[in-house]
């Protein structure tokens, strides 16, 4: 369904956002990152043209009410309450943005206003503000309690009556915030499924899109209230052109696929169809379809938007109606190279999981397939685990399956490094240091990887301890034994004893002895 007071090209535009976010990887590419950004510009652009003309039927609905009160007052009243609850639901959602926008520590350019779309590749802030593991954080709570909150508001003021049963129909399927069903079955959280593990841009032109379904829910319940829902049945002039494309972005070379429809997909047969200068065989199999729409095949333009063009001829009272079509479409170039990432370094340690994402710009994950020594799936989309064991590099190829059946591959060398050295600790101090004696002789003694990613805990299985003027004393496991604590108690004050030949083990890979500990006995 598509509402009366919504342009074509902003009816384009929200099936242009829905397909894009099929698109989505961890890692975007810059073209598709700009793509949102370009719709992010869109939706506001047409957020503020939807306010202007909201404002405008309102005022319209408020002269009804003072030259015909009895049949625009009530009208006119509840008009007033859907603006009032409309303008601060969406003010909420604008708070929200700038909120995400902050914490994401992204800003608009001084002198454009344009917000840095190709660096906005990144969801963290979103994941670790609005969830809670697999639960909603409380933000995330407060996020689906106002959607929630204003879908119940909206539904008392417009109430029961019977001619607002459908407006009803379509304002829930615009905000249903139901549990999703994924690809794997398992039913996720509405905010979980749309917006986790997302770019901040494509979070923030969601947002902004829901901004949009706010105006259209104003426009589709003004309208209403005016009365114009009859006309808008009677009336081919009422209805609008809408191309709907079968994706909002293709691969330069492609050959566009959609379909051209009147609004609330009028099951009505044109007399004649023109889309870019082209005239359509309306006699053709599948040229028109049992809705009313009419099929659309062309070659795509360059890179960047472009304009869908045409006119579509009906006959209404004998006469020939003609409704212009007028639409767009994003091109995107072809993908020709891999995003593959390493998530905590550009290397990979040996004998441990390091965590990767790989995937192919604008090519969804069940079409990627990646191999590599030591390399495996890690369960989510895009993710993996690589456990190098042997040599100095490793290779990783990537393919992908494109669109039209065509296949691109990309491969990246990573450099494999063994875990280093841990250093040797003692009362959470390392390398030369004093420390009394009585510490020294209680002291757990510990190997630590300083400055590494991983979370690789050690054990200390064992050392040596030096007093000088005595020899060297072996010790099983972390602490002092008998004769090291009694070589202890013989050390001068001011003497340097020496911990060291510290050797440890991990739950993974072999373990390197850790740096020695020198600690000048303080008493």
């Amino acid at each position: 369904m598509a509402d009366n007071k919504l342009s074509p090209r902003q009816k384009m535009i929200n099936l242009m956002y829905l397909v894009l976010i099929a698109m989505l990887a961890l890692n975007m590419s810059k073209e598709v990152l700009s793509a949102f950004g370009l719709m992010e510009e869109k939706f506001s652009d047409a957020n503020v043209v939807a306010k202007e003309a909201n404002e405008k039927t309102l005022a319209a609905l408020k002269l009804k009410a003072e030259e015909k009160p009895e049949d625009f007052k009530v009208a006119a009243g509840k008009a007033e309450q859907i603006t009032q609850l409309s303008t601060k639901f969406y003010t909420y959602l604008e708070g929200v943005k700038r909120d995400v926008l902050k914490g994401s520590k992204f800003q608009a350019d001084p002198k454009t206003g344009k917000l840095p779309y190709e660096l906005m590749d990144k969801g963290d802030y979103i994941d670790e503000k609005w969830f809670a593991g697999d639960r909603l954080s409380a933000t995330g709570k407060e996020i689906m309690a106002s959607i929630k909150k204003y879908k119940e508001d909206v539904k008392a003021v417009v109430g029961n009556d019977v001619k607002y049963l459908k407006a009803i129909e379509n304002f829930d399927r615009r905000f249903n915030v139901e549990d999703v069903k994924a690809n794997d079955g398992a039913k996720k959280l509405w905010l979980d499924y749309h917006y986790k593990g997302f770019p901040t841009i494509a979070s923030i032109t969601k947002l902004s899109a829901m901004q949009n379904d706010i105006k259209a829910t104003e426009a589709n319940m003004f309208n209403i209230f005016l009365g114009n829902t009859l006309d808008s049945a009677v009336s081919l002039k009422n209805y609008q052109a809408i191309v709907l494309a079968d994706k909002s972005a293709f691969f330069a070379g492609e050959k566009f696929q959609g379909r051209v429809v009147l609004g609330k997909y009028a099951n009505v047969v044109p007399t004649n169809l023109v889309v870019q200068g082209q005239k359509i065989d309306l006699e053709a199999e599948g040229a028109i379809d049992s809705l009313g729409a009419a099929a659309l095949k062309f070659n795509v333009g360059n890179v960047g938007e472009h304009k869908v063009e045409g006119k579509f001829t009906f006959l209404e009272d004998g006469k020939p109606l003609e409704i212009p079509i007028l639409g767009n479409y994003v091109v995107v170039p072809r993908p020709n190279s891999a995003t593959i990432s390493a998530d905590k370094m550009n290397v990979v340690y040996r004998g441990v999981q390091n965590p990767m994402t790989i995937s192919f710009a604008g090519v969804p994950d069940n079409k990627v397939s990646a191999s590599g020594s030591g390399l495996r799936k890690a369960g989510k989309a895009g993710k993996y685990v690589m456990v190098p064991t042997s040599g100095k590099q490793v290779t990783i190829n990537v393919s992908a399956t494109l669109d039209d059946g065509s296949r691109a591959s990309d491969k990246k060398t990573f450099r494999i490094k063994d875990i280093p050295a841990p250093v040797g600790q003692i009362a959470g101090k390392d390398g030369a240091f004093k420390l009394p004696r009585n510490n020294v002789e209680i002291g757990k003694i510990s190997a630590v990887l300083k400055d590494f990613d991983f979370d690789l805990p050690l054990t200390v299985t064992g050392f040596k301890f030096k007093v000088p003027g005595a020899p060297s004393v072996t010790v099983q496991g972390s602490r002092l034994n008998g004769a090291a604590k009694n070589a202890l108690r013989k050390a001068k004050r001011g003497a340097s004893v020496q911990i060291f030949d510290i050797k440890s083990k991990s739950p993974g890979p072999k373990i390197k002895p850790a740096a020695p500990i020198i600690v000048e006995l303080s008493n």
